[in-house]
């Protein structure tokens, strides 16, 4: 299964359009002879249903976690709080084999699920029930097109991100200092299985193009330093200095190790990664869009239906709703640029009142109070990408705190020059409040069962942490009201346009020259550089931009019907409140829970 210990910033050019211009759950209350209304009954049977549903989740949240180290120790802090008195020292297991066991255990894992029956469930159990049993039929639907995964990508594949995991892999205990240095040194075998799966992909005609694999290289290429001043001998060392429980002595000698890991492990482990994917350059047979493959279209709809969970139940009617929330951002930006032109002319030097990142979320913070509902005490930490990194991470990227620590939150900012026409404002209301940290933090503290919190379902928690960044623009941030009006309906329809091309580029098989006439025409982008960067993201990474765009849209779609239907009665604190309360979930589950919200709505 799919466990994203943390999300990933993302960035995406801005462009000014010409329109003037990743289970023990509560127990069930006693059955009642009578109950209040509202209120669920049980008989004993059901009962014993909703604890053998418990225990099937808990066996199974227990089961997925003790896959990797890492996947482990981002979702666990205190083992000991969950019965564990072991840790998986692995980075897992990244083989086709294990793909195609993994989807005969999906199979199995299907069947076992329809044994329970829904009505007995409790409602919180139902609603597990729908979601698991979705996540289960989508992934199923990627049997026999396992070649076509992607784990290497420039700013978003494993070798990416693997190492930023490392750096803020948390040591609590002098345990989690011996775990991090057997995981550690474990990095180059489990990159020689990913190498391994790449010479398949390669062999089987589906290895990526060269421009892809160089953006690859590159990003490899940023870890190749020396231990002693490598990011992760400086971080290791403060976090082992913070340590109470262990002697100087001590101290020095886990240092010492740690250097020669990295030195006998970890930089070998990317030497032979550059060499491996070096050695494979040329054999790509596309360079174009997913669907050029032999079964690129089928595979383009999967991930469509994983990584957004869209309700469309088809690329043509997703394509309209893409294309009818565009247009309707378009209409707001002529409104706005007719009623007040003069806004157009603050566009090349606006700034908000907030700078520092901390003011920006205390501001944030304290802003949202009235929209949102409120979160138990928690933390958070800002911190910059290494120098070494900036070019082959993201603006910015929120880490997912362990279940059992989701006070303790962490935001890393990328420094890097070409980010800094990035608004760190509206960055900040994405990553942290009402965004990624506000929403984690919200379902952590309120979750009761284990397994949901690592099943990963990007799309709500971008689309969620999009939809809030285009709301921030509209807070007290030092800009005009109708600037920020401006340029949150701008934001909008330039990730609208991202979606829209991915699918024209993976699904239609538009190459760049279609791509460079529509951007042209409707948009009036004439420099090639923006062709050529648009056109290779898409293709690296497709799906990515749809992840955020399709979960903004289908929010802003609930909105939308919620205020049409309610009128004078929608209240948005209840909305967001609804959609919190549901957690991250497909949206073709979400949906059906939000008619049976705005029911209830009508009938309050």
């Amino acid at each position: 299964m799919k466990n994203n210990v943390f999300k990933q910033g993302r960035r995406f050019l801005s462009i000014i359009l010409a329109v003037s211009l990743f289970c023990a759950c509560t127990p069930p209350p006693e059955p009642l002879a009578t109950a209040p209304q509202g209120y669920e009954q049980y008989r004993a049977d059901d009962i014993s249903v909703q604890n053998k549903f418990d225990q099937f989740t808990d066996d199974l949240f227990r089961k997925e976690i003790s896959d990797s180290g890492i996947n482990f120790h981002f979702s666990i802090a205190n083992p000991a709080s969950r019965g564990f008195d072991t840790v998986p020292l692995t980075l897992g297991d990244f083989s086709l084999d294990k793909m195609k066991k993994n989807s005969k255990e999906l199979q199995e894992l299907k069947k076992k699920l329809e044994e329970f029956n829904q009505r007995r469930l409790t409602s919180g159990q139902r609603l597990t029930y729908q979601i698991l049993y979705s996540y289960i039929e989508t992934e199923l639907t990627s049997d026999g097109l396992e070649l076509y995964a992607q784990p290497l990508t420039s700013t978003i594949g494993i070798q990416a991100q693997l190492p930023v995991l490392f750096a803020e892999y948390a040591f609590y205990t002098r345990d989690d200092v011996d775990h991090y240095l057997s995981l550690l040194s474990t990095i180059d075998n489990y990159y020689g299985q990913i190498l391994e799966f790449e010479k398949k992909k390669s062999e089987a005609g589906l290895f990526m193009s060269d421009s892809a694999a160089d953006h690859v290289l590159k990003s490899c290429e940023a870890y190749l330093i020396q231990p002693d001043h490598s990011f992760l001998a400086e971080t290791f060392n403060t976090r082992v200095d913070a340590l109470t429980d262990l002697t100087d002595e001590e101290k020095a000698a886990y240092k010492e190790q740690n250097l020669k890991i990295l030195e006998e492990h970890f930089i070998p482990a990317y030497k032979n990664l550059i060499d491996g994917m070096t050695a494979l350059m040329g054999t790509g047979t596309n360079d174009k869009g997913l669907c050029w493959y032999p079964e690129g279209k089928r595979y383009f709809e999967y991930l469509v239906n994983s990584n957004t969970g869209t309700s469309y139940d088809s690329i043509r009617s997703l394509t309209k709703a893409i294309e009818k929330q565009m247009n309707s951002d378009i209409q707001a930006l002529g409104q706005i640029t007719k009623a007040h032109p003069e806004v157009l002319n603050s566009l090349e030097n606006y700034s908000f009142q907030y700078t520092k990142p901390e003011e920006i979320l205390e501001s944030l913070k304290t802003q949202i109070s009235e929209d949102f509902p409120e979160l138990p005490p928690c933390s958070y930490t800002v911190k910059y990408v290494p120098a070494t990194l900036e070019t082959s991470l993201s603006p910015a990227f929120y880490l997912v705190p362990p279940i059992d620590r989701y006070e303790d939150n962490v935001i890393y900012i990328n420094g890097n020059p070409r980010f800094q026409n990035e608004d760190l404002f509206t960055t900040l209301a994405h990553e942290g409040y009402p965004g990624h940290l506000y929403q984690n933090v919200y379902f952590l503290s309120r979750n009761t069962c284990d397994l949901r919190s690592i099943l990963s379902f990007s799309s709500y928690s971008e689309g969620w942490a999009t939809y809030v960044e285009f709301y921030s623009y509209t807070l007290d941030n030092g800009l005009d009201p109708e600037l920020g009006q401006l340029l949150a309906h701008n934001t909008a329809v330039t990730l609208g346009i991202y979606a829209y091309l991915d699918i024209c580029i993976n699904y239609e098989g538009w190459d760049k020259d279609q791509v460079a006439k529509y951007l042209g025409t409707f948009y009036n982008v004439e420099n090639t550089n923006i062709v050529d960067t648009i056109y290779s993201s898409l293709i690296e990474n497709p799906t990515n931009y749809m992840e955020y765009y399709v979960g903004y849209m289908e929010i802003m779609e609930m909105r939308n019907t919620a205020q049409r239907i309610l009128k004078d009665d929608f209240n948005l604190k209840d909305f967001h409140t609804f959609l919190l309360d549901v957690g991250p979930a497909p949206f073709s589950v979400i949906q059906p829970s939000f008619r049976n919200w705005l029911g209830k709505q009508l009938r309050s």
